[in-house]
């Protein structure tokens, strides 16, 4: 789906209070997670304003930010395993 959000907090609620925690407890954990953000916002940008660029650039960008969505929720996850 074009210009679909795909916010940590949106895609796991379930898990908001560990994506607080970490965020604000785990450095590397904030670095990946804004990465993450940052880039999450540059491909709904190119696809809301219908920016020029060719398939397989808009692919290598979500291929990028499906990769960090999984670093974070296995992160995450390990989290509230811990935490529960």
């Amino acid at each position: 789906m074009l210009n679909e959000n795909h916010a940590m907090i949106i895609d796991f609620p379930e898990l908001k209070r560990d994506i607080v925690q970490l965020t604000h407890h785990d450095p590397l954990f904030k670095q990946k997670s804004q990465q993450y953000h940052e880039l999450d916002y540059k491909i709904r940008q190119l696809e809301l304003l219908g920016t020029p660029t060719d398939d397989q650039h808009t692919h290598q960008l979500k291929l990028e930010r499906a990769t960090l969505k999984d670093l974070l929720y296995q992160q995450l996850t390990s989290h509230h395993r811990r935490e529960g």
